[in-house]
């Protein structure tokens, strides 16, 4: 066992603790010194530096995670986010549909891919994963606001009306927002407006 490797990596939990990143981000950077492909560590990494919108810098630090674990859902749902943070949204699709392939659950990564896709202009797509992002999490109101606002710009104002009937049980202030965005002021009278 690296007993220094070890020490740098609790030195930096207590850093964190205490609120002091810098401190915690070079105490990590030790670490590594002891344990260069520590998937661990090179996560923690990357989450600090995007916390700090340091994303290119988070970027390289997952992707060098995922060289040691290229299974791990986390790191790469984590590089999907960073990815579409730095406007790389086909590589942003690219790590989300892997997360999801490895587990399928992650209501994140649907949501995220829909987000990439709509960005791209692919709207049939992102309905597909916002649709699956909507079933995992039914009382996200901001993947039921985004399928609505995809089915909108597929032209499909059915769906567009079912969106906001589900979404006004749960969220009146998100369901007016997409009927207001929607241009579906004729639904108004659905919800009571």
């Amino acid at each position: 066992m690296n007993y220094e490797y070890l020490r740098h990596v609790l030195r930096a939990r207590l850093f964190l603790l205490f609120k002091k990143r810098e401190q915690a981000i070079d105490s990590y950077r030790m670490a590594l010194r002891q344990e260069p492909r520590s998937a661990k560590v090179l996560s923690a990494l990357a989450f600090l530096y995007a916390s700090d919108k340091r994303f290119r810098e988070a970027e390289h630090m997952l992707r060098e995670a995922l060289r040691g674990k290229p299974d791990d859902p986390i790191a790469l749902f984590n590089l999907g986010y960073v990815c579409g943070q730095l406007g790389e949204h086909r590589e942003a699709i690219a790590a989300f549909e892997q997360t999801v392939r490895i587990r399928p659950n992650i209501d994140r990564a649907w949501y995220g891919m829909g987000m990439a896709y709509a960005v791209l202009g692919q709207h049939d797509e992102a309905a597909k994963a916002l649709e699956k992002a909507a079933e995992l999490q039914p009382m996200n109101p901001h993947a039921w606001y985004n399928l609505g606002m995809a089915y909108h710009t597929l032209h499909n104002p059915d769906k567009v009306k079912e969106v906001i009937l589900h979404l006004h049980r749960f969220d009146p202030i998100m369901s007016r927002k997409l009927i207001i965005d929607a241009e579906r002021s004729d639904l108004s009278h659905l919800i009571g407006t």
